[in-house]
Order: structure tokens, then C-alpha cells, then sequence
């Protein structure tokens, strides 16, 4: 079924346009009731039906049911806002005029009700056709006063009364015309004007909802007019609108009395009880008794955003230095190596053993400071986890032979999303620390794979039967250049930790004992 065009435009007419048509519809009702009481209640005895008071009164009869049909009309089919609009106009006028001419024509002053048909016409239909109704009322002026010269007697100098009403319904047709553009206008920037601030406040409302810091709108009297739920977080407490600051914060809500007595835009630290330390903005109202803004922001997270920082340029500068280091220790290295060679003194052999061993260690110290440059460029990919283990089970294997025997796997296989060089990496510092610390038997390290509780993740699980990680030392372990061994660097489970992150995985040292037990838990899925 097609819709022809026309009829959106017709029956979406703005809102506004039928509510004034719907006033407008309320005024003729009540004019039309006017009259009908005039005429059954006053009769003849009034200026109203002087000429023929039986023609009044049905016409204000008539007039009567025609205002009430519009009304029911309008309630029922709010369609073609023109043709109704026209049709209601022209009804006025036509009732208008014969009541008029029953009355003795324009001296009754009927004529005045007509410039309000015309005025109003303008303003409701916006401007639209509004000289077709003013022409239309002349017309219908004209022609009483016409018929009226013919069938009685009348005063020439009426139909100059005629033509400067008539010359009225013009001018007041075009200030009805100029007024409804300037409406219209107006109404139009009003209504986008509107939707703009919608768009803001929806804009603002978001943003505030999501921001890291805690906002607050407190009156002149300590209640909490708004709050965003970042802000009962940091608090730990959530208000109901216009309860007191103290039910949120007992210290803030002090604090913000004090800074009362100033006024001023002020920053100070408050500190609560078992909660992290709040770095607190006071803003002052813009007028006295106003509400005032308080900011807060979580030093514990500002503190870790600069760790971080401190961290990443660390982490550039070490690995710039470790690439200059690099050549000098290889030189140094194959230096050594020439001098024990050549000189065969047991002392100086044993020196150069000191050197060389120490040059490969730093050696390492420089591979794996390296390694944290190479962690931002991570491309993960889709591995199945057999089909990796078995090319890196044979590769450990030729570094530490009892590998083969030690190392027992579990027989679950998943696919998970990771870098193949990472994992290789974060790999083979597990199972060095593991084989390093487990004890000679057959299936000392157990490494498995399994669905993680969370959907869509896998784990790894590295678990030895060592001695374990001491309580000491188990919230050290990732941290950079911290070791219990005597050749190691420190930055093997802190890299480890570091290239999960880029992958996208994590891993924690768990509590389950009695040895070391690490998992990593990574994007994948269980392989049937």
C-alpha cells in the first residue's frame, strides 16, 4: 500500500499548529453559545436580531452545532490542517455575516467579530492563505451591504464604513501574516535550540557518569543534589538526593563546612578511614546560596598513572642503553676468550673464565631488558596448544635433556590467541625456574591446560613439586630484578608477566601448594 506524498505533509502538521486551531475552535464555541443565548434569553430587546430575529437565532443555532462538529473533528481525525482550518473560516464568516445582517449590518457591530476571524485565521494557520481571508470577509461584507442597499434602505455612507473595514481585514491579515512568520521563526530556533540542549545535558550526563573522577553538586546547606556513581565508589556509600554530605563522607562533609567560610576555589588532600586518600576540588557557586562542585579524584590511581609513566620511560631509556652495552660486553667477551688462549698462567685462566662468565650473564641481563621494547609489539594469532608444545617440548629438550622425563603434560588441548614468540618466551622462563627448583623425578613440572570458569578463556597451569614460593617472597616475584637465584637476572617472571599483558592474558603466581604454582589465563577455547 504507497502512501501518496502529500498526506505526510498534511497530517504531520506541527504539534503547535492544532493546538491553536484547537483554541481557536474553543473561541467560536463560545462565541456561538453567545449568541444562541442572546437570542433565546434577550430576544429583540438587545442590538442582536433587530431585523429579523427568527434568522438569528437559527443561524446562531446552526452556528452552534457547526463550532461543536469542528471540535468533535478535531478530536477524532486531526487531518488536513488547511482544508479544516479553511472550511472553519469560512463557516465564521458566512454565520458571521448573516447574524450581522439580521442584526442591521455592520452598525451592530458584528463587523469588529469578523477582524478577529481574520486575525486569528492568520495567526493559527501561520501565515498560510491568510489574504484569501480577508478577502473572503470583504467579500462576504460587500455582499451584505450589497443586498442590504437592495432590499432596504440603506445610508451610502455605510458602504464607506464597508470599505474601510474591509481595508482593516487587509492590514490586519498582513500583521497577522508578519506576526505568524516571526512566530514560526522563532518557535523553529526555539525547537532546535531544544534539541541541542537535550543533546548536551545527554552528552554531559554521560560524560559525568563515565569520568574517573567523583563529582558532587552540594547546596548552601551540605546536601547532595547529584552525584555520580564514580563518586560512591571512591566513598564507599551511596546518598539519596538531599540527604547530607555526612551520610556520605563524615571528614568531607567537615572539610566542606570549613571551606564554606572562604568560598574560594580551593584543592586540599582528605584522608578516610580504610579507603584510599581522596585528592578533594571545592568550586564556588556563582551566586551566594548557590550549589557548589566538589571534585574528587583517587590518589592511588594518580599515583599508579605516574608509576606507569615512570615505568614506560624507564623502560625506553633501559632498552636504549641495553643496545649500546651490547658491543662493548661481545668485545669484551671475545677478548677474554683470545687472552685465555693465548696465556696458559692458571691465574689468568681463571680470570678470564671470571670475565667471560659475567660478560654472558650481562649479556642476558641486555637480551631480556630487549624483550620488555618488544612487548607493545605483540601479533596474536591462533595456536593449538599440542601442535605448539610438541616444537617447544623438543627445544627445551636439547638444553636440559631430563626435560623429557620431568616435564609431564596433561592430555586436555585448547586453541588460544597469543603471540607465538611471547608465549615461547613466557614458556621457557616458567619451566627454567620449575625445572630449576623441582625435584629429579619423573613428572616433577606438570604443565595443563583447561577451560577457565570465565567463558571464552583457557589456562595454562605450570605446577612443580619444590619447595615453593616462601610468603615473603610471594608478592616480590614479579617485580623487576628481584631473584633468589645466584646467576639469574630478576626480569624472567616480570617479562613473563609483561608479554601475557600484550597478548592479552594474565598471569598469577596461585596460593595452591605445596610448590610453585603459576597460570595463565588466556583468550581460547577447549578443543573436542
Amino acid at each position: 500500500m504507497s502512501v501518496s506524498p502529500e498526506a505526510p505533509r498534511q497530517t504531520d502538521a506541527i504539534e503547535s499548529f492544532w493546538r491553536s486551531l484547537w483554541f481557536f475552535s474553543i473561541y467560536r464555541l463560545a462565541i456561538a453559545l453567545l449568541f444562541l443565548a442572546a437570542a433565546l434569553i434577550f430576544g429583540d430587546t438587545i442590538s442582536l436580531g433587530t431585523q429579523d430575529a427568527r434568522l438569528f437565532g437559527r443561524t446562531a443555532a446552526i452556528y452552534v452545532l457547526a463550532a461543536i462538529a469542528f471540535l468533535v473533528s478535531l478530536l477524532l481525525r486531526p487531518r488536513y490542517f488547511n482544508l479544516q482550518l479553511s472550511i472553519q473560516v469560512a463557516v465564521d464568516i458566512l454565520a458571521l455575516t448573516v447574524m450581522m445582517f439580521a442584526s442591521g449590518g455592520q452598525k451592530s457591530g458584528i463587523a469588529v467579530l469578523l477582524l478577529v476571524v481574520v486575525a486569528g485565521a492568520g495567526l493559527v494557520g501561520q501565515g498560510r492563505m491568510t489574504l484569501f481571508y480577508a478577502a473572503l470577509a470583504s467579500v462576504a461584507m460587500l455582499l451584505e451591504e450589497s443586498w442590504r442597499a437592495l432590499t432596504r434602505e440603506a445610508d451610502p455612507a455605510d458602504f464607506v464604513r464597508t470599505g474601510m473595514i474591509c481595508i482593516a481585514f487587509f492590514g490586519t491579515a498582513i500583521i497577522a501574516r508578519l506576526l505568524a512568520r516571526r512566530v514560526v521563526a522563532n518557535e523553529n530556533l526555539a525547537r532546535e535550540r531544544g534539541r541541542q540542549l537535550d543533546d548536551q545535558l545527554r552528552i554531559s550526563e554521560r560524560i559525568i557518569r563515565d569520568m574517573d573522577d567523583g563529582v558532587l553538586v552540594v547546596d548552601g546547606e551540605g546536601r547532595v543534589r547529584l552525584q555520580n556513581p564514580r563518586a560512591g565508589e571512591l566513598l564507599d556509600a551511596k546518598a539519596a538526593i538531599d540527604a547530607g554530605l555526612g551520610v556520605l563522607s563524615e571528614a568531607l562533609s567537615e572539610r566542606f563546612r570549613h571551606w564554606q567560610q572562604q568560598s574560594a576555589e580551593a584543592v586540599e588532600m582528605v584522608r578516610q578511614s580504610g579507603r584510599p586518600p581522596l585528592r578533594v576540588r571545592y568550586l564556588p557557586a556563582a551566586e551566594v546560596g548557590g550549589h557548589s562542585l566538589i571534585y574528587l579524584e583517587d590518589m592511588e590511581r594518580v599515583q599508579a598513572q605516574a608509576q606507569q609513566m615512570k615505568l614506560a620511560a624507564l623502560g625506553r631509556l633501559t632498552a636504549n642503553m641495553a643496545h649500546e652495552i651490547r658491543n662493548p660486553l661481545a668485545a669484551i667477551s671475545h677478548a677474554a676468550e683470545l687472552l685465555a688462549e693465548e696465556d696458559r698462567d692458571p691465574l689468568h685462566q681463571r680470570l678470564g673464565r671470571i670475565i667471560h662468565d659475567n660478560t654472558q650473564r650481562l649479556n642476558r641481563l641486555v637480551t631480556e631488558v630487549l624483550e620488555l621494547g618488544r612487548r607493545d609489539r605483540a601479533q596474536p594469532e591462533t595456536l593449538r596448544w599440542s601442535v605448539f608444545l610438541a616444537g617447544f617440548l623438543d627445544e627445551l629438550a636439547l638444553h636440559d635433556p631430563s626435560s623429557a622425563r620431568r616435564v609431564f603434560v596433561g592430555a586436555e588441548d585448547v586453541e588460544l590467541h597469543f603471540d607465538r614468540g611471547h608465549l615461547y618466551r613466557v614458556l621457557w622462563n616458567l619451566l627454567a625456574n620449575a625445572l630449576r627448583h623441582a625435584s629429579a623425578a619423573d613428572g616433577a613440572v606438570r604443565l595443563e591446560a583447561r577451560a577457565a570458569p570465565t567463558d571464552g578463556k583457557v589456562e595454562l597451569r605450570v605446577i612443580d613439586d619444590g619447595p615453593g614460593v616462601d610468603d615473603v617472597s610471594r608478592g616480590q616475584v614479579f617485580e623487576p630484578f628481584f631473584t633468589t637465584h645466584g646467576a639469574g637476572t630478576g626480569l624472567g617472571l616480570y617479562i613473563a608477566r609483561e608479554l601475557c599483558e600484550a597478548s592479552g592474558a594474565s598471569l598469577e603466581l596461585l596460593d595452591a601448594g605445596p610448590g610453585a604454582h603459576f597460570r595463565i589465563r588466556a583468550e581460547g577455547r577447549i578443543c573436542r
